[in-house]
């Protein structure tokens, strides 16, 4: 490609709507254009990159034996229906109806859709173990886009699902899945790690993330220390610092006016935050395809130590929908802010606390009346929790359960991270849900268990960005670069020798199977230059009047300190090499030895 005819330019200021180093970078280098808030258009150099991102998932799906197909992006809203997921999924999913009044919705992901495709054509347990996999537009109404090709509305995700008869079936599907995902992440230069995750609206019975840590990151990773331990913190578990002990204390009223903060509260009563009862209030919705919802409210209690996390509270409700009460829901329930406390609260308010109340003895909590709080409240004497359980999220400093378990003693860090990627052990859920079945070896039937895999291609190519870049720009990974070399003609218009011996490089390169983007515009060396510098190609030669008769051609790799001088006879050998051992250093032993290591933004 030469430049002088690609469409597209670059721009040496960042636009003000880029909110992170990649998204300038691709604004600047031409890859991208935005049309709105979270939709993108893909000029021609984006493309290449996402194209060829594509090529490296496709190349290991096949590889993991793993079949394509193309589901519609447009679906009958009713088998959302079917599974429950139409409440679940919310606001985040597009609906529409046509011109029957039919509702449909535009495909967030495909589980249903596929679950659906296997039963029309599965017919016994010959036909598993089977694993579909595409690469496929999807919707998602976001509320806050942000990052670039981070978090958008509309992007391309590899999702695929496996189908096996047994859970031991499932076992090697999800691990082959899993093995070509690392092998994907490293070809591309991204450096993962893979973290125990909540499975959130997709269900299911574990999953697991790919997860690049990087400062830009919205998610909270946990990561110990010691151990290879790590987990969204949704989901991490953890060492709670130990409570005070004592004999349960006779209960008692104390006067604690405009004191309404967990710290204002040890402070004012010269106590310790682990010597406190915190509380928070939701509405929690449960959502049924069978029945009404369910709606009831939820008086959440932990040690004023730890941080009630939404998530794993919702989850040890049976994966209700949370949403925090308003004043007047509060007042209604008898709940006063700031004062707020279990002991008499209302039948009807489902209460739900920590592990770390169960031996926490002689806390102080609200008395549920301005301006009091309770001294030596004790959990099952002076009140009852409905549940118990992990609802509070790990944070930087905690043991690791892990090390714990296992005799040695690790500490756990927070780091952010983006996730790349998201491998699901779906078990049963669609398969029931859709009362889908085959026959088994005996006659009868057989309901198979499902695995679930998804990869954002456009999150990849942004994490390539944030991964590989300099004050000057990007530093592409080599497979997935949009060009292998970038060829700079300087002073061509004005030295027919040098012009020939550009044009035959182009012709010899590209005969050699590499892949060039000629800079033949008529532009000065500094604006040539700074370009490659910002496009960001693995390799840049420079043709010259100079270097021509000097019967060599110049060669800078994009990392590379320094520029070198090559033998005109031995750049395409030159180039191969280069492109070898760029490519050596993404194997996944590289990748990943240096994925843990604190973000890199």
């Amino acid at each position: 490609m030469r430049m002088s005819r690609m469409f597209g330019h670059t721009l040496r200021e960042a636009p003000t709507e880029a909110d992170t180093p990649s998204h300038a970078l691709l604004l600047r280098g031409g890859y991208i254009d935005q049309l709105m808030a979270g939709v993108y258009s893909f000029m021609p150099l984006g493309h290449r990159v996402k194209r060829k991102i594509e090529q490296v998932i496709r190349e290991e799906m096949d590889g993991a034996g793993a079949q394509e197909v193309t589901l519609p992006a447009i679906q009958p809203a009713e088998l959302w229906d079917q599974t429950g997921r139409r409440a679940a999924m919310g606001d985040v999913l597009f609906q529409l109806t046509d011109r029957r009044e039919r509702e449909l919705a535009l495909g967030p992901t495909h589980e249903e859709v596929i679950t659906r495709l296997f039963a029309d054509h599965a017919v016994s347990y010959r036909d598993l173990p089977v694993t579909l996999y595409q690469i496929q537009t999807k919707f998602r109404d976001e509320a806050r886009p942000r990052g670039g090709l981070i978090r958008v509305r509309e992007f391309t995700m590899k999702d695929a699902y496996s189908f096996d008869a047994d859970d031991a079936g499932l076992d090697v599907s999800y691990n082959a899945m899993f093995e070509a995902y690392r092998r994907i992440f490293a070809r591309c230069g991204v450096p993962t790690v893979p973290v125990q995750a909540d499975s959130g609206a997709i269900g299911g019975k574990g999953s697991q993330e790919f997860i690049f840590l990087t400062n830009i990151g919205e998610d909270t990773i946990i990561l110990c220390d010691t151990c290879t331990y790590a987990a969204n913190q949704e989901k991490a578990e953890f060492v709670r610092p130990s409570s005070i002990a004592g004999d349960g204390q006779p209960i008692e009223e104390v006067a604690t006016p405009g004191v309404t903060s967990i710290e204002a509260l040890a402070e004012f009563l010269g106590i310790e935050a682990r010597q406190t009862a915190k509380a928070v209030f939701f509405i929690a919705t449960r959502h049924s395809k069978d029945a009404p919802d369910e709606v009831f409210p939820v008086f959440a209690m932990t040690r004023g130590d730890l941080d009630v996390n939404e998530v794993k509270l919702a989850n040890a409700l049976g994966g209700v929908e949370l949403r925090p009460m308003v004043d007047s829901e509060v007042a209604s329930y008898g709940i006063v802010a700031g004062y707020a406390s279990p002991v008499g609260l209302r039948a009807d308010v489902r209460v739900v606390a920590d592990l770390s109340l169960v031996d926490a003895p002689n806390l102080v909590a609200g008395a549920n009346k301005a301006g009091f709080h309770l001294r030596n409240v004790n959990h099952g004497r002076d009140w009852q929790a409905a549940v118990i359980g992990d609802i509070v999220s790990a944070q930087a400093g905690h043991g690791c359960a892990r090390c714990a378990a296992e005799g040695r003693e690790g500490h756990l860090r927070a780091e952010r991270g983006i996730e790349m990627g998201h491998v699901f052990r779906l078990d049963y859920t669609y398969t029931t849900k859709m009362n889908v079945s085959v026959q088994d070896a005996s006659g009868g039937q057989l309901t198979p268990t499902m695995g679930c895999y998804g990869i954002g291609v456009g999150r990849i190519l942004s994490a390539a960005v944030e991964a590989h870049f300099d004050d000057n720009g990007i530093a592409w990974p080599a497979e997935i670069a949009p060009y292998d070399v970038h060829l700079v003609g300087i002073g061509l218009d004005r030295d027919a020798e040098a012009a020939a011996d550009a044009e035959a490089l182009y012709a010899e390169l590209t005969a050699a199977g590499f892949e060039v983007l000629f800079d033949d515009r008529d532009e000065r060396p500094g604006v040539k230059f700074n370009d490659a510098d910002l496009l960001g190609m693995p390799v840049r030669l420079t043709v010259s009047s100079r270097n021509t008769k000097a019967g060599v051609v110049e060669s800078k790799a994009r990392t590379a300190a320094e520029a070198e001088s090559v033998a005109r006879a031995e750049v395409v050998a030159h180039v191969r090499a280069l492109r070898d051992q760029a490519i050596a250093e993404c194997s996944v032993e590289r990748i990943e030895a240096i994925a843990r290591r604190p973000s890199l933004a």
